[in-house]
């Protein structure tokens, strides 16, 4: 909580970095490939504040879908909720990054199929994902 008793704005980036890398490992696929595998940079984030959250004891929700995705990167979408009330709506770009390189890299065709999946640009439906 910040001075004014609400959670902090920092917290609830802090909150969709988590639900992103829980969801980034959730689509590796396994069996040797390396979709998914190596790392990631965040270029840019967006978050609009719509109600504040207070402490309380109750979990609220993450969830997330992807809305673009591009040569060399993709979109993902987030609403911070409860059953009843949006705190949060956000979407963060981000790009794949090979890290022994050095450079950005660009989504391989798998990654590309899995991610269509999840992608859904007009409202977060069927795809998303919970956090």
């Amino acid at each position: 909580m910040d001075a004014n008793g609400h959670v902090n704005n920092a917290v609830f980036i802090r909150y969709l970095e988590e639900a992103r890398i829980d969801f980034m490992r959730r689509l590796a696929p396994g069996g040797g490939s390396p979709s998914f595998t190596g790392g990631s940079v965040v270029a840019r984030h967006e978050i609009d504040y719509v109600r504040q959250l207070v402490h309380r004891p109750e979990p609220v929700t993450v969830e997330l879908w992807v809305t673009k995705i591009s040569a060399a990167s993709m979109t993902v979408g987030y609403e911070v909720r409860d059953e009843e009330t949006v705190y949060v709506r956000a979407s963060t770009v981000v790009v794949p990054y090979d890290f022994a390189e050095g450079r950005p890299r660009r989504i391989t065709a798998e990654e590309k199929a899995i991610l269509k999946e999840y992608l859904d640009d007009a409202a977060h439906q069927e795809g998303a994902v919970s956090a």
